[in-house]
């Protein structure tokens, strides 16, 4: 056999191959995530949602999609959540996670949303991200991946931390 057969070959057995789940063709990310919930105060496996960027343009608007799925952000001062003060829960704009309570939004002086605290350390990733020639924390929603904005350690107790997040890329529940 050629070096082209033997390569397609192992790419048809690799596809082919079962992974941790038992199942075929399944890509690696969708392994189930534990998210909290608010309603039920217990964390719950939930199997993580992807979509292609087709799928993601259905339903988000062009700067949503920019910010929340392509790690975009939005200027200072102009999105729809920084200075918002209703009590509630704010959700992932892509999957309606639960990220924030509005009890840890605080006043950073930033312009964006600032939180002190996630409703769980589950319903949140922590990416190192050394873009722009920085190095941050970014913040995604470990349900969908979708980028929420950075964490630095510049907060107010009792965690110390600000979420900085993007408005574009949240949704807010009032509390009823």
């Amino acid at each position: 056999m050629n070096t082209f057969t033997l390569l397609i070959a192992a790419l048809i057995a690799i596809a082919c191959t079962p992974n941790s789940t038992g199942q075929t063709g399944q890509k690696s990310g969708s392994k189930p995530v534990s998210i909290y919930s608010t309603s039920t105060g217990k964390a719950t496996p939930m199997n993580r949602i992807e979509k292609t960027d087709d799928e993601w343009r259905k339903e988000l608007s062009e700067d949503e999609f920019r910010i929340a799925r392509k790690k975009g952000t939005e200027r200072a001062f102009t999105g729809k959540y920084w200075n918002h003060h209703e009590d509630g829960l704010y959700l992932c704009r892509c999957c309606g996670t639960e990220l924030f309570p509005s009890a840890t939004k605080f006043e950073s002086g930033s312009g964006w949303p600032s939180f002190y605290d996630p409703v769980s350390k589950a319903n949140v990733g922590l990416v190192e991200d050394n873009s722009l020639m920085m190095e941050r924390t970014e913040v995604t929603c470990a349900r969908c991946g979708a980028h929420l904005g950075h964490v630095f350690d510049d907060g107010p107790k009792p965690t110390g931390l600000r979420y900085c997040i993007n408005s574009a890329s949240l949704d807010f529940k009032k509390r009823k």
